[in-house]
């Protein structure tokens, strides 16, 4: 007897296309639970590699078994026997999916048990053409930004700036000479973003320079879908949001996403738990640290899943933090040095010891709302610093690539949550910001602030909350497309 579908042909059905990193993975995955929480069945596609990874270190809350949620995969160039933690870099994977996507992809939805009533597909999911699968399968896409207002803004810019000649730059002298410290400042809500703090990839000297040929096509494209996602709410960037509707026809601001999810668990007694999400395994020997510590007085540091350092800025960063006296949890990935394994002085370790606990992953959202955090030192990932914000954690941000300089900036100007590290790290600048965060009166300044912009984040995902209605907004919007 074949087993029962698990997809029900008279809902109205999602294939999620998140790209394969794990903040993008995780946002997405938070977004299909509460579309599923509504009625709506959903299919998610991960890459094979990713998939194992995912069910071995997250779970998924009863997801893979739940009805009307299923998973699926397509290959990522990774033998799919391999037992290990297998990984590709950014670029292998990259062009392993430019060629072989697109394929896989068509082919997993027309084999689905359900017509999809509509893709959600990451903004940068571009470059495999998602654009004209979609089309190909004669059903509607909706772009999901799992970034800030101010970071879509930023990546937006590509277009704009092209279309005004400024991109890409002449020449290398343009990255030297001042140029990038021009200030844009038509960009409502960004006041004080210059042309530098924009991500790299925007600022080449080459139009055929992969990078920025893959953010050009996101903004791009964006201009072609008449559903957009971001994953913000509307109280942190309001006026950056209104000029994002007055450019686009319907955009759904929907964070943050772990407090709307805490909301179906509080008034139904589902699972509301942060962890589950992870391609790593989480220690929980840091919960178990942090127990022992008094209230605020541990810095958190962590630079998210992707960003790499060099082993100079790693000790530089390390002295900073054992000679601010502070205790800190210190999350160094196995991958995270550049040039190969972190290997770090006797001398060093030792003095670790003292008032540090290092470990390669956690359960970040449980590390930040325990009440022994007293500040986060980040790189300004968008979901590290949304996930700080809801929790009422006051940021030092160390800004790597991408999004993180606007974040950056948007957090110490607009938001003033957070102190900026320069970019050539330095032991006694560390150790002073440390300070200043934990003991200091902008510490304390900012620890205030961010107290506030979480009890708005709360806000915007009460049940009448502009988080909340615009998920019930889309929800139905999807609805209607199953209708039509």
């Amino acid at each position: 007897m074949d087993p029962e579908p698990r997809i029900d042909q008279r809902k109205p059905h999602v294939v999620f296309m998140p790209y394969p990193a794990q903040s993008h993975i995780k946002c997405m995955l938070k977004l299909a639970r509460l579309l599923h929480h509504k009625g709506i069945q959903i299919t998610f596609v991960n890459t094979e590699s990713n998939q194992k990874r995912l069910l071995k270190y997250g779970g998924f809350h009863g997801l893979d078994t739940a009805p009307g949620f299923q998973f699926k995969t397509v290959p990522d160039g990774l033998p799919s026997d391999d037992h290990t933690d297998a990984n590709q870099t950014p670029e292998q994977l990259f062009l392993y999916l430019l060629t072989n996507f697109l394929d896989s992809f068509l082919d997993l939805v027309t084999r689905l048990e359900s017509p999809p009533t509509c893709i959600i597909s990451d903004g940068f999911m571009t470059f495999t053409n998602n654009l004209y699968a979609a089309e190909k399968l004669k059903i509607p896409i909706i772009l999901y930004w799992t970034l800030a207002a101010c970071g879509f803004m930023a990546y937006y810019q590509t277009k704009v700036l092209t279309d005004k000649g400024v991109l890409p730059l002449k020449d290398e002298s343009y990255l030297e000479n001042g140029y990038t410290d021009t200030l844009m400042d038509w960009i409502p809500g960004m006041e004080g973003i210059r042309l530098k703090d924009l991500p790299e990839h925007m600022l080449a000297t080459s139009p055929d320079a992969s990078g920025y040929k893959i953010v050009l096509e996101a903004a791009r494209t964006a201009h072609k879908v008449s559903h957009m996602i971001i994953h913000t709410f509307d109280e942190l960037e309001s006026s950056l949001i209104a000029e994002l509707k007055s450019i686009f026809p319907r955009i759904y601001t929907v964070g943050p996403q772990q407090l709307l999810l805490n909301q179906i668990a509080e008034n139904e007694t589902a699972t509301s738990s942060s962890n589950g999400y992870s391609l790593w395994k989480e220690e929980p020997e840091c919960i178990e640290w942090l127990d022992s510590k008094e209230p605020n007085s541990v810095v958190y540091v962590n630079f998210g899943s992707l960003a790499v350092m060099s082993p100079q800025d790693l000790l530089e960063l390390g002295w900073g933090l054992v000679n601010s006296n502070h205790y800190f949890l210190w999350i160094i990935r196995t991958d995270m040095v550049d040039g190969g394994a972190t290997v770090l002085p006797q001398e060093f370790e030792a003095a670790v010891k003292t008032r540090g606990f290092i470990r390669s992953w956690c359960s970040q959202e449980e590390v930040l709302n325990h009440p022994s955090i007293g500040g986060f030192l980040t790189h300004g990932g968008w979901g590290s610093v949304i996930e700080s914000l809801s929790a009422g954690v006051p940021m030092l941000c160390w800004p790597v690539s991408h999004d993180q300089g606007v974040n950056c900036k948007q957090m110490c100007q607009n938001w003033e949550v957070a102190m900026e590290i320069e970019k050539k790290l330095n032991r006694y600048d560390v150790e002073k910001l440390v300070k200043a965060l934990m003991e200091g009166i902008e510490g304390k300044r900012m620890r205030e602030k961010a107290m506030e912009w979480k009890k708005l984040a709360e806000i915007a995902a009460d049940c009448n909350g502009s988080s909340s209605l615009n998920i019930n907004e889309l929800a139905n919007e999807i609805i209607n497309f199953s209708r039509n």
